[in-house]
């Protein structure tokens, strides 16, 4: 008897496109998803606790672990043994990677299919001109008609011993290295300090005030075609980190509040404007 797939997704927006795909197609699959961010904070262990009080502190966020609450189901799914199971990731994201790398992790030795969508190209209509191509650089930047259409979901491979075998090996050493941050650099996913994102978003600052918004909005469209695959959450704690060390000033709230404050390069004798009001 065929057994209904069970999908696995490690970011909210590919779950909700999944979703609205198999409801197209008229199938009954199930999709489980991941809410939380394997790309950042610690993962050795990876215990809910320790990652939201280091989100916390790092991130400035106090309800992370209630937000990941549906993420435990990530886990105890992975093992259940009555469906076929079906992890979709692509290597161009270090958020579907990373949650793929630790779903895995945790799977044991059980067998399961595997939608990588690191070299899958698809159809779009520009505004102007003809189709074009372009990667599919991650599953929520997908519309639902598209996977639909394409039918991805047969893209599903039996995950082999070799294959497998190396993804846990990267694990275990991103584990051994428990860095702040995991990015992707040459589609290989690898450990990264807290700062890595520093220079680029201090690349959009300059000497006029501008929102926060801007700013981590410029860094979030500047990674390819659609967007950085990173969560802006970090970006603004980033820039608040940027405040607190003097190479940024800030009138308003807070970076976090990023429609609400400002910033800009720090001016040589001038001091940040703290509760100063924004210009319109």
């Amino acid at each position: 008897m065929t057994q209904t797939p069970l999908h696995f997704v490690f970011t909210a927006s590919g779950a909700g496109c999944l979703v609205q795909a198999i409801a197209k197609a008229g199938r009954h699959d199930q999709v489980i998803a991941s809410f939380d961010d394997m790309s950042f904070g610690p993962i050795n262990p990876a215990e809910r606790s320790l990652r939201a009080k280091w989100v916390e502190n790092e991130l400035g966020r106090a309800d992370w672990e209630s937000c990941t609450d549906d993420s435990a189901r990530v886990w105890d799914e992975g093992r259940f043994p009555n469906g076929r199971k079906v992890a979709w990731l692509t290597r161009h994201s270090a958020r579907e990677y990373a949650g793929f790398l630790e779903w895995l992790w945790r799977l044991g030795d059980e067998r399961c299919d595997l939608v990588d969508l690191t070299d899958v190209t698809i159809s779009y209509d520009p505004e102007d001109g003809p189709p074009r191509q372009r990667l599919a650089y991650g599953l929520g930047m997908l519309a639902p008609e598209t996977i639909c259409e394409q039918k991805l979901w047969d893209l599903a491979e039996p995950l082999d011993a070799t294959a497998r075998a190396q993804h846990l090996d990267l694990w275990r050493q991103l584990r051994s290295e428990n860095a702040p941050l995991r990015v992707i650099e040459g589609r290989k996913l690898v450990s990264a300090p807290m700062s890595f994102f520093d220079s680029l978003l201090i690349s959009f600052a300059t000497n006029n005030w501008q929102r926060v918004a801007r700013i981590v909005g410029q860094s979030l469209g500047s990674g390819m075609d659609d967007s950085l695959p990173v969560d802006d959450l970090l970006l603004r704690a980033r820039i608040s980190a940027m405040v607190e060390s003097g190479r940024l000033e800030i009138r308003g709230r807070s970076a976090h509040d990023i429609f609400d404050s400002e910033v800009r390069l720090s001016q040589p004798g001038a001091a940040s404007q703290g509760e100063a009001p924004l210009l319109d």
